[in-house]
């Protein structure tokens, strides 16, 4: 039997997430969406081309019916909004707070084995909203930041060295925002450390776009963000879980002390499997990459304690 994929969310990144897992050959995909017809009319559109990309997965949407979610393996959460001009952070904290309260509380209620693998921004937050609302064990909810910020670390890497992109494995750790901390140290080259391969200058400059590579596609796009590259962070994520790869990547994990953070979710590697993440994998940082962490971590505590001050 097919396993099944929900995605919540047919915009831009729930879309194309939803393509990708059917493409792959990966599940049966169910798309939700709150607007009339847009999720089913997504759906059929992917459907009309399994004949050209050839294979058999199954997608249907569905307005606001979780029902057809029912005993889904994985659901992925891109549902949310995006600030919008004269919006304030907290409107928009609390806007997504409430989007994402609802969403996992309908999934939970007929998915309630499925693993959760949040794309929502703010990213960080969102995922402590979802471990409260439905009551998963902290294995099963997982926040997909990391991979997408080490996807463009990894491709500025490329690009700077004009080397295949498989060459190269990197480590972006933290909060997914201004504060995250590419970890080039740990970052290499067919097994070579960048920092042998890349002088220092380039490699800040490097860092700095990697904080800044959302921020730069917004500003280039100018009436949207990206949305390629966070689907394929989360399906990645997915195929790792339904697969039982074991793959070691970083993503948004519930903390308990690693890393000296307790009771947050914050970008680390972990190992994914069938059991969503099977083990934190605690790499020795220096005391400069700790600070780093440490200071981003307490920036996504700051979000979390603006949500409870805004759910009184």
């Amino acid at each position: 039997m097919r396993k099944k994929v929900t995605v919540v969310g047919a915009g831009n990144v729930g879309a194309t997430a939803a393509m990708r897992v059917a493409e792959k050959g990966l599940a049966d995909v169910i798309l939700v969406d709150v607007l009339e017809g847009v999720p089913a009319g997504k759906a059929l559109d992917i459907a009309e081309a399994a004949p050209i990309e050839k294979h058999d997965c199954r997608i249907v949407g569905c307005t606001n019916e979780y029902l057809q979610a029912k005993d889904s393996d994985i659901v992925i959460i891109t549902a949310g909004i995006p600030r919008k001009p004269g919006m304030s952070r907290d409107d928009l904290l609390s806007t997504n707070m409430g989007i994402m309260k609802t969403v996992v509380k309908e999934v939970a209620s007929v998915a309630p084995q499925s693993i959760l693998i949040i794309v929502s921004n703010p990213l960080d937050a969102m995922c402590h909203v979802a471990y409260d609302a439905s009551g998963f064990p902290k294995e099963r909810v997982i926040g997909m930041a990391g991979v997408l910020d080490s996807a463009r670390f990894r491709a500025f890497i490329a690009m700077e060295l004009n080397v295949s992109v498989e060459n190269i494995h990197a480590f972006v750790l933290g909060g997914h925002g201004d504060t995250m901390v590419p970890i080039s140290r740990y970052s290499t080259v067919a097994g070579i450390p960048i920092t042998e391969l890349i002088p220092a200058d380039r490699l800040a400059a490097m860092e700095k776009r990697t904080r800044e590579g959302g921020a730069e596609i917004v500003g280039l796009l100018k009436t949207g963000s990206a949305y390629y590259a966070p689907a394929s962070g989360a399906v990645e994520m997915a195929e790792a879980i339904l697969k039982d790869k074991k793959k070691i990547l970083p993503c948004a994990a519930y903390l308990q002390g690693e890393y000296g953070i307790k009771d947050l979710f914050v970008g680390v590697p972990v190992k994914l499997g069938e059991r969503g993440i099977e083990e934190i994998i605690e790499i020795r940082l220096n005391e400069d990459e700790q600070k780093a962490l440490h200071h981003s971590a307490e920036s996504v505590h700051k979000l979390v304690e603006d949500m409870k001050r805004l759910a009184k």
